[in-house]
């Protein structure tokens, strides 16, 4: 280890406010990248919005835990996860965001593809199977990559209540997931917030 741990501090843990206005500061630093750049729907932008930068970022990652939990924090649900790759780091913040608050929370992988061998499963992690989950995910601009985590979701067996994202890109993928998926679509950040709106 090259250096010491840094220990969020107090205010930051107890205080969501602070550690929302603090994950936005930091987005905004290094997650932004401007230029064109084809985005995984095919269609072009003149910036892109790179979350995987924050979502393992040692500083930021434990407030993205703590952003999505208060985010969803008036649902009723004992798992969250979403299709790889997006989405496993927001769910294993959350989680570990769960249990500094002395809470309980599992995380879930959904494979894009079942594997061939092994257990062939798609999910992977504790079975979700008869539970309540949240589906995340790092960033949304069509709204697929949700979609698909909530078809994987409840073919395993499991009650999806809401799709939860840290930065909604693009207008119109709430509406998208609302409609096919028949669940609530909550954001943590906006375009407008990011200022590239």
């Amino acid at each position: 280890m090259s250096g010491p741990l840094l220990a969020l501090p107090l205010s930051l843990v107890t205080d969501t406010a602070a550690a929302r206005a603090r994950l936005l500061e930091i987005i905004r630093e290094k997650a932004i990248v401007h230029g064109r750049v084809t985005l995984s729907s095919g269609k072009e932008a003149d910036y892109y919005v790179d979350l995987r930068r924050i979502t393992l970022d040692g500083e930021a990652a434990p407030l993205v835990g703590i952003v999505m939990r208060d985010l969803t924090k008036d649902l009723s649900y004992d798992a969250v996860g979403g299709l790889t790759l997006g989405a496993d780091p927001v769910a294993t913040s959350m989680l570990h965001a769960a249990a500094a608050a002395g809470e309980r929370l599992d995380a879930f992988v959904v494979r894009k593809a079942g594997k061939a061998h092994g257990l062939q499963q798609r999910i992977e992690g504790p079975s979700i199977r008869g539970r309540r989950v949240v589906v995340v995910e790092d960033t949304t601009t069509t709204g697929a990559s949700p979609l698909a985590a909530v078809e994987a979701a409840r073919e395993d067996g499991a009650t999806v209540v809401a799709v939860a994202t840290i930065a909604d890109r693009a207008t119109g993928a709430g509406e998208r997931i609302s409609e096919e998926a028949g669940v609530p679509y909550l954001h943590a950040y906006s375009l407008e917030e990011l200022g590239l709106a």
